[in-house]
């Protein structure tokens, strides 16, 4: 990751009811993450309208980076994730907009950066009315994991 300019965020604090990540045999999954950037919004609104897809493009990026750092502080860091199983994004979407997947694109291509063909996966692009805070964008990761933390 230093090599791409890239480091972890800090663990964004949940805004309701749930944990940030969750082990299940083998399988790390993260909750839905906000493109929080030092606990602070950048951009709000639906895509398409108040927001463009290149800002979008970059807040699912964000997303992406909170999703793994959120895995990574529940396994261990990031080290204990081997692979990206599956990457579902919302993107909060004025009605004609159509490019939920050119939005998305944003958190796999940087998944794909980290982990190069371990950043392969399956993907939903899905375009919703409206997303909490009134983000525009809206990620979870699914990771497969070789070791667990022990505490």
């Amino acid at each position: 990751m230093r090599e791409l300019g890239l480091e972890l965020p800090p663990v964004a604090t949940p805004v309701a009811a749930y944990v940030p990540s969750k082990i299940v045999g083998n399988i790390a999954r993260s909750s839905g993450q906000l493109p929080f950037v030092n606990g602070e919004l950048g951009v709000l609104g639906k895509v398409g309208a108040e927001v463009s897809l290149e800002e979008a493009y970059e807040a699912a990026r964000i997303c992406a980076l909170n999703a793994l750092a959120a895995v990574a502080q529940t396994t261990g860091g990031i080290d204990s994730i081997a692979s990206i199983i599956h990457v579902t994004g919302y993107v909060a979407s004025a009605p004609d907009f159509y490019d939920q997947a050119k939005v998305i694109n944003g958190a796999s291509e940087v998944l794909g950066e980290i982990f190069g063909t371990g950043g392969k996966h399956t993907r939903s692009a899905v375009g919703v009315a409206v997303l909490p805070l009134n983000v525009p964008v809206e990620v979870e990761i699914v990771c497969q994991i070789v070791k667990i933390r022990n505490d």
